[in-house]
């Protein structure tokens, strides 16, 4: 008895406990609830208004002589003198002396010419005078001139006598060509690229003496896309007359320069393998030889490689979005009037380097989202904070379509 007794005293205490226990948790005052502060996002902002964009077309080329020549002796002989222009990088005028070739051997050849035209004239005449002389003599024999034998009259002899005056003319012309050729001249202000001989070296006929290239102006060709002559405004390939501007940019001196071009001509020929058109950009003075003081700038180098870049259409009533503030999925962030996040879908009709350009989407006045917020999120709270940013679209790097350069 008494262990059945201890038994359902221990199962009485247990459930008890298992009781109170149960009754405490349903009978426990609720949790005060707190209410969770309503944090904001700090984010920078910038009001959306239309505008017009002017785009640009970038290309790259490198910049190249208009003119190359290659310096051939046309003559033999010592040189005698070097100009100090004739350097590697020195320049000159157009008609200056860069050579002087030994000119005695054609002063020589020139003056046996003239003597040799002096006799021939000298045979002419003496020719003419026996033909007027057999002339008169026929006439004293009362025929008529017709019946008269060539050989009579002496006119084979005095037609040998003007050809042999015609060619010792010619003899005389080449032999001040020549001598004229024992200088060295270029028709064009350039510059030297490369010395072969020096003063006191004998060249030959054919020897190579050095090249010079011009540079009253040089040319950079650069390749244009369908895409990117679609962009352009108003230039056509076919319109040599049109001349559109071009600015240049690239590094000389370790920083970045700038210098102004325009277009003079298409190749007219599509690249196979690229299946690009190159137009041609003419630089005028590039070395600035013929700039002033004031306006002089930093020489554009041939053989620099340049960017390109050529003023295009023109966008209208367009929102230029920077390039940053465009979330995946051509989605941008503004601000709406509760001061909340929200998500708006974008279609760009063009871009450049720094904007994307889109018309529908945003309205006049929306206030875009251009601080980095990480993951967007729709409806999240914010606090902007506008910035006084001047955007200048009128001109940009590189336009293209949605889908990709």
């Amino acid at each position: 008895m008494k262990r059945t007794f201890k038994k359902l005293l221990s199962i009485g205490i247990i459930g008890g406990a298992v009781v109170v226990s149960i009754l405490m948790n349903l009978l426990k005052p609720p949790p005060l609830k707190t209410e969770s502060p309503d944090t904001a996002l700090a984010v920078k902002t910038q009001i959306l208004n239309r505008t017009q964009a002017v785009l640009a077309v970038e290309s790259q080329g490198t910049v190249l002589p208009r003119t190359q020549t290659s310096l051939i002796s046309e003559v033999s002989g010592t040189v005698l003198e070097v100009s100090p222009q004739f350097v590697v990088g020195g320049t000159f005028k157009a008609g200056d002396l860069l050579l002087q070739i030994d000119p005695t051997d054609y002063q020589v050849a020139l003056q046996r010419a003239k003597a040799k035209l002096i006799s021939m004239n000298a045979q002419l005449t003496f020719e003419q005078a026996r033909a007027i002389q057999a002339q008169k003599e026929w006439e004293m024999t009362g025929r008529p001139a017709e019946e008269a034998p060539l050989l009579a009259l002496r006119e084979p002899y005095l037609e040998e006598a003007r050809a042999n005056v015609i060619q010792a003319e010619a003899e005389v012309t080449q032999a001040q060509l020549k001598l004229e050729r024992t200088g060295i001249r270029v028709p064009y202000a350039g510059m030297m690229a490369q010395k072969l001989v020096d003063i006191g070296q004998y060249v030959r006929l054919g020897t190579n003496l050095g090249q010079t290239f011009a540079i009253d102006f040089a040319e950079v060709r650069l390749p244009l896309t369908k895409r990117d002559l679609s962009m352009m405004n108003g230039f056509s390939v076919a319109d040599s007359d049109y001349q559109q501007q071009v600015t240049l940019f690239g590094s000389i001196d370790g920083s970045v320069n700038r210098w102004y071009a325009k277009l003079v001509r298409s190749e007219g020929v599509v690249d196979t393998a690229s299946r690009s058109l190159y137009v041609v950009a003419q630089i005028d003075d590039p070395y600035g030889r013929n700039a002033d003081a004031e306006s002089r700038v930093t020489p554009l180098f041939v053989g620099t490689f340049v960017t390109a870049e050529i003023d295009g259409k023109s966008i209208e009533d367009a929102f230029a979005i920077p390039r940053h503030a465009l979330l995946e999925g051509s989605k941008v962030a503004v601000v709406d009037a509760d001061q909340r996040m929200r998500l708006r879908h974008v279609e760009p009709i063009y871009w450049d380097r720094a904007f994307y350009y889109v018309s529908d989407g945003v309205e006049e006045g929306t206030k875009l989202i251009v601080s980095t917020i990480g993951v967007p999120i729709e409806g999240i709270r914010v606090a902007p904070e506008k910035i006084d940013a001047i955007v200048d679209v009128s001109h940009s790097s590189k336009e293209g379509l949605p889908n990709g350069n």
